[in-house]
């Protein structure tokens, strides 16, 4: 193959397409948070992910799921917990079965501004969808987008 490879050509294409859908997506997010809630798509993920973890078993994640499922490195998923523990909307303590884990919950303060934002969230990507699905480029990737159906 060689760089003028048509495949690898349409697969550049794709992939730059992709990139652009998803950038559009999260810039247009991220100003609505920002605007409405003084919130950044980074913090909304993170307060979103930990608000789903439970008391049973498994159902506190360890900071690299935390950092996986919010797509950061484990660095600045602690740096993030830090910002947000410090506006009192995340809280962290120690595991109670060993002792050198650190768990951390979303307060009752966090819990609030994450519903409060959800529906300017969700509002958010479906007017970034909307006019993604406009551009010829970007229509089929968000045909495949809707047509997801991932549990959350």
């Amino acid at each position: 193959m060689t760089a003028t490879d048509p495949a690898l050509t349409a697969l550049a294409q794709g992939w730059c397409a992709l990139s652009a859908l998803h950038g559009r997506i999260e810039a247009h997010i991220e100003r609505a948070l920002q605007a409405q809630h003084d919130l950044s798509v980074r913090e909304y993920s993170l307060l979103d992910v930990l608000s789903r973890q439970h008391a049973g078993e498994g159902g506190h994640l360890q900071m690299k799921q935390v950092a996986d499922a919010v797509v950061l490195s484990q660095s600045a998923t602690t740096r993030l917990v830090s910002r947000l523990e410090d506006r009192g909307l995340l809280e962290r303590y120690l595991c109670p079965t060993d002792r050198r884990g650190i768990y951390t919950n979303v307060t009752e303060a966090g819990l609030r501004l994450l519903e409060e934002a959800r529906p300017t969230n969700d509002a958010a990507l479906r007017e970034a969808l909307d006019e993604a699905a406009k551009i010829p480029e970007l229509a089929p990737l968000v045909r495949v987008v809707e047509s997801l159906n991932v549990p959350a």
